[in-house]
């Protein structure tokens, strides 16, 4: 297991003048890991808990969270590849000078749900969720009946969280049916045995059976039988007292 220095950089918005005043409304900050495993090491700009961008550290180039955001902000991934060599320095020089070990090992938690609600024979997107983990390092494979899945697959880089452990989404496209069984397996240097498994299948409603369906049509139209019945007596009620009333005037 790799050794990781985890390095976090914040920069606090506050409310406008003339509201409460000290109030944080926003955070911005610059999140940056090194580390002897794999991956070397991650450079993202973040605000709130929303990802701006990250730098490809291979590509030497930034990556935006949404297209629209190049609009607004651009940033130089030449700044981001400094950042990480004085990082990489800096790593090595703790664990030769401070004898450094590694941190403790903070399993996953993990959830699998769909993008959209589910309908059979629709397209959809099966989220795994992975959070509050460290060291930044995951295997995840996607299965599907037991079978790895290679194709449909996609996955985000870390994000930091406010506790110093990261997060980790993976995204599985797929056609709902009932008769598949799809699971997120997840290994981690924190899980001591073996991967941790996350099943989940298609849960739709059964239809109605042919003697429900004749039960709840026989008791509508029972109810509306018993209706019509009750108005017909209540009309005819009130026409007698009304006949009464104008008898008694006379």
């Amino acid at each position: 297991m790799g050794v990781c220095l985890w390095v976090l950089a914040l920069s606090v918005l506050t409310l406008p003048h003339g509201q409460a005043s000290g109030k944080v409304e926003h955070v911005q900050y610059q999140a940056v890991f090194c580390q002897t495993g794999s991956p070397k090491g991650e450079y993202t700009q973040n605000y709130d808990d929303d990802e701006r961008f990250h730098v490809d550290l291979d590509k030497k180039e930034s990556v935006f969270r949404l297209p629209e955001f190049t609009k607004y902000i651009s940033f130089d991934a030449q700044g981001a590849l400094g950042i990480m060599s004085t990082c990489y320095y800096n790593l090595k020089i703790l664990m030769e000078s401070w004898n450094i070990s590694a941190g403790e090992n903070v399993a996953p938690e993990v959830k699998v749900y769909p993008r959209n609600p589910v309908e059979l024979g629709e397209p959809n997107v099966l989220i795994c969720l992975m959070n509050t983990f460290f060291p930044p390092v995951i295997n995840v494979t996607w299965l599907k009946n037991g079978d790895p899945v290679v194709q449909g697959v996609g996955e985000t880089d870390f994000y930091p969280t406010k506790d110093q452990t990261f997060r980790k989404f993976h995204y599985l496209t797929f056609v709902p049916n009932e008769k598949d069984e799809y699971a997120c397996s997840v290994d981690h240097y924190g899980l001591e045995k073996s991967p941790l498994v996350q099943f989940w299948n298609a849960e739709v409603p059964s239809p109605p059976s042919e003697v429900r369906q004749t039960v709840i049509c026989a008791l509508g139209l029972a109810a509306g039988i018993i209706g019509i019945i009750v108005g017909t007596i209540l009309i005819i009620k009130g026409m007698r007292q009304n006949g009464g009333h104008r008898r008694g005037v006379n």
